[in-house]
C-alpha cells in the first residue's frame, strides 16, 4: 500500500491520487489516494455515505471525477467511459445485479462478446465448473434468486478476464456454501495476480479474505494498510467520527422502565422478504431505534409491518389487535403509518402542490361526494407554519422545495392521519443541517404527545441523540438491543457490523 503524497508506483496494478468528486454542493469524495497491486485483495469499509461506491464508478468511468488522477502499472489512464475501463481489464460486480429478465443465464453472461457461442460456452462451463456452482444456463434471468443473479454478475467479470476486480458487497445474498466457493476462488485469483477492491459491512470478512484495508469516511481514507496490522476494534473506530467520545457521553435523561407499559405496537416472529424472526416492541412516547447498515433488512421490515409487502410468518399487533396481512390502507386506518426512505419514489407527488401533498391524506376522511375545501387549507397552513416549512404559498409546486423542505411536508401528511405510531425511515437523509434540527424538533413533539417512534436510520449519531431504546439488525435479523445508557457510537457500530460483544463496552479514546 502506498501513502499520501508518493508517485505512481511503476509496479502497481492501480494507483489513485487525489480523487475529487462533488455533486452539486456536496463533497463526496475529498482527495482519495490509493494504490492495489498485483495479487492483493483491498476490503474498503465504511458508512453508508461514505463515497466507496463513487470512488469504484469512478475507476469504472461510470462517474468523471472532479480532480485527481488514476494510473494503471505506472501509466496514466482517463477512465472516460466504462467501455475503457473494460479494455483495461477492470470489472465491477454490483450489488445490485443488473440482468436482462427474459434472456437466459448464458446470454446474460455472453453479453457484448464476439467469440463463437461454442467456444464461450466452454469457457463458461469451465467457470462454473471451478467455482462448484450449479445453475442452469438455460434459465431465464427472471427465475433466478438474488443469490442466483449474484452468482451470474460473478461470472460475467471471470469471463472477461478482468485484472482488477471489484466486488461489491459480494456477499449479501449468498448462502454459507456459495460464500465459501467465493472465497476459494478470490484465493485462486489472487495467486494468478488479480487485483480485487472488495466493498463490504462485514468486518469478519476483511480479515478471512483480504490482504489490506482500507476505512473511507466521509470522502476521505482515515485508515489503510496490511491487515495484518489491526485487530477488528481498531476498524470500529476508524469507522466514528472525531467527535464521537463527546457524543457517546451526552445522556442525561432517566431510563423509562417499559416492561410497566403496555406496548402500541408489537411484532412476534415475523419474516419477511429480506428478513426474518424479528420480535421487539414499541410504547407509547417512545423512540426505539433501529440501527444497521445498508442491506441489513431494515426498510424491508417496515414496508412489511406497513403492509406493503408480504408476511412470510409472523404477526404484527397494534394496540393488542392483529393486523397481520393487513393492507396499506387498513394499516392506516388502525393507527400505524410510515414516513419512506425514499422521499421522491413514495413520498410526494412532485408536480402537485405543497398544500395538496399535506392535505392528501386527509382526503380519505372526507366526504365522497364534496370536498371540505376550507378544512384542507387550514390543514395544511397549520402544518406549513408548525413545522417551518419554506413556501411562497400552498400552491407552490412540490418539487420545488427543498429537501428539507418536502421531508417536513412528507412528515405532516403522515402526521395529519392522527397515527399512533409512525415508522420513520431514513427521515433526514439528503437535506441540510438546519431541516434537520428541524425534523428532530418533530420527532420530539411526536414523543411529547404519546406517539409511538420506530426510527430508522443510517446515521448512527441520529439513533444515538433521538432514540430511547435501539435494537440493531444484521443480515435480516436483531442481533442487539440496546437500553438507553448503553445507547453509544462504538456499541452501534459495532453490532451493525456484527462484532460487538457483551460486556465489552467502551468509550472512544479509551
Amino acid at each position: 500500500m502506498g501513502t499520501i503524497g508518493e508517485p505512481p508506483i511503476s509496479n502497481g496494478m492501480i494507483s489513485i491520487r487525489g480523487i475529487c468528486k462533488c455533486f452539486s454542493s456536496n463533497s463526496v469524495l475529498k482527495g482519495i489516494d490509493l494504490d492495489v497491486h498485483s495479487g492483493e485483495v483491498i476490503a474498503l469499509i465504511g458508512g453508508n455515505g461514505a463515497g466507496k461506491s463513487t470512488l469504484m464508478k469512478i475507476i469504472m468511468g461510470i462517474y468523471q471525477p472532479d480532480g485527481g488522477t488514476i494510473y494503471l502499472n505506472g501509466e496514466k489512464v482517463n477512465m472516460s467511459k466504462p467501455s475503457v475501463a473494460l479494455a483495461h481489464g477492470i470489472y465491477l460486480v454490483p450489488q445490485e445485479p443488473m440482468l436482462f429478465p427474459n434472456m437466459s443465464v448464458e446470454e446474460n453472461i455472453a453479453i457484448g462478446f464476439t467469440d463463437k457461442k461454442k467456444e464461450l460456452h466452454t469457457r463458461i462451463v469451465d467457470i462454473m465448473s471451478q467455482l462448484g456452482w450449479e445453475i442452469r444456463l438455460d434459465r431465464k434471468a427472471n427465475t433466478l434468486s438474488i443469490a442466483e443473479q449474484q452468482l451470474v454478475e460473478i461470472v460475467r467479470g471471470l469471463l472477461r478476464n478482468a485484472n482488477i476486480l471489484i466486488l461489491d458487497e459480494p456477499t449479501s445474498s449468498l448462502t454459507f456454501n456459495e460464500i465459501k466457493s467465493l472465497f476459494q476462488l478470490i484465493e485462486d485469483l489472487k495467486k494468478k495476480g488479480i487485483c480485487i477492491f472488495y466493498i463490504t459491512h462485514r468486518l469478519t470478512e476483511v480479515f478471512e479474505i483480504a490482504t489490506h484495508v482500507a476505512i473511507m469516511r466521509d470522502g476521505m481514507i482515515t485508515l489503510k494498510g496490511l491487515v495484518t496490522n489491526f485487530t477488528k476494534e481498531d476498524l470500529i473506530k476508524g469507522l466514528l467520527p472525531s467527535e464521537a467520545k463527546i457524543k457517546n457521553t451526552e445522556k442525561s435523561e432517566d431510563e423509562i422502565e417499559y416492561s410497566k407499559l403496555e406496548p402500541v405496537l408489537e411484532v412476534k416472529s415475523l419474516s419477511g422478504y429480506g428478513f426474518r424472526d424479528i420480535d421487539l416492541e414499541v410504547y407509547p412516547g417512545e423512540i426505539l431505534g433501529v440501527a444497521g447498515v445498508v442491506g441489513a433488512g431494515r426498510t424491508e421490515f417496515a414496508t412489511t409491518v406497513f403492509g406493503m409487502d408480504e408476511v412470510k410468518s409472523g404477526n404484527v399487533l397494534l394496540d393488542g389487535k392483529d393486523i397481520t396481512g393487513l393492507s396499506t390502507r387498513q394499516v392506516l386506518d388502525k393507527g400505524l403509518n410510515y414516513v419512506p426512505e425514499d422521499r421522491y419514489l413514495n413520498g410526494i407527488f412532485k408536480t402537485g402542490e405543497v398544500g395538496i401533498n399535506i392535505s392528501s391524506a386527509f382526503l380519505r376522511n372526507s366526504s365522497k361526494f364534496f370536498l371540505n375545501t376550507n378544512a384542507e387549507k387550514n390543514l395544511a397552513d397549520k402544518y406549513i407554519k408548525d413545522f417551518r416549512i419554506k413556501v411562497t404559498g400552498q400552491d407552490q409546486i412540490m418539487g420545488s422545495l427543498s429537501g428539507g423542505n418536502q421531508q417536513k411536508a412528507v412528515i405532516a401528511r403522515v402526521l395529519s392521519t392522527s397515527p399512533k405510531v409512525v415508522i420513520l425511515d431514513e427521515p433526514t437523509r439528503g437535506i441540510d443541517a438546519g431541516a434537520r434540527c428541524d425534523v428532530y424538533a418533530i420527532i420530539n413533539q411526536l414523543k411529547k404527545q404519546g406517539v409511538a417512534v420506530l426510527l430508522i436510520s443510517s446515521d448512527f449519531e441520529e439513533i444515538v441523540e433521538l432514540s430511547d431504546r435501539v435494537v440493531t439488525m444484521y443480515q435480516g435479523r436483531i442481533n442487539h438491543r440496546f437500553n438507553k445508557k448503553k445507547i453509544t457510537l462504538d456499541n452501534l457500530t459495532a453490532a451493525s457490523f456484527g462484532v460487538y460483544e457483551e460486556g465489552n463496552d467502551h468509550e472512544i479514546g479509551e
